[in-house]
């Protein structure tokens, strides 16, 4: 297999930057904002989106994760999944701005089984999609609403997002 490098560190850091000002931008500053990550990697880039928004902002907004592990619809073909902690900031959701944050936008089932879990918790006001990467492919009709980059990509190729905090490296790569 062979993989091609198509966001490097420096990349990934813009882009979440870019994402944040949006992010502040389209919900009028950081006032009720919550940042959700779908585990794994969705959870690491919702704390730095998190970090990112508090410095701009000079005020703290919170992160935290939603297990959809048990909301998937293909949980049968992948018994095999454990389910991650949900953790949900102090305050809840009941009328904030919720920010799902995940690493690839693909089918879109993962974002279908995170608002059903997101449901089954609270009712926010707004629900947004932050998503580092959109390769396309959906098969529900799901749309983000910030975007770190698209990455065209065919069925068969597979999109790595690799983290520090995961992975001990930095990058986004294609493998074919």
């Amino acid at each position: 297999m062979s993989a091609r490098t198509v966001l490097h560190h420096a990349d990934i850091s813009r882009a979440l930057t870019r994402i944040a000002h949006e992010i502040l931008e389209s919900n009028r500053g950081a006032e009720d904002l919550v940042l959700l990550g779908i585990p794994t990697r969705g959870v690491t880039l919702a704390r730095r989106l998190a970090l990112v928004i508090s410095e701009i902002a000079q005020t703290p907004v919170p992160s935290g994760a939603l297990d959809v592990t048990l909301f998937r619809d293909d949980l049968s073909k992948h018994p095999t999944r454990s389910p991650h902690p949900t953790e949900i900031p102090a305050g809840g959701i009941d009328g904030k701005t919720v920010v799902l944050v995940d690493d690839v936008l693909f089918s879109g089932r993962s974002i279908r089984a995170a608002l059903d879990a997101l449901q089954s918790i609270g009712r926010p006001s707004i629900v947004r999609l932050a998503i580092l990467i959109d390769r396309g492919h959906r098969e529900l009709p799901i749309r983000p609403d910030f975007i770190g980059k698209n990455i065209p990509s065919s069925r068969q190729e597979r999109v790595n997002v690799r983290l520090i905090e995961n992975d001990g490296a930095e990058e986004v790569t294609i493998e074919a």
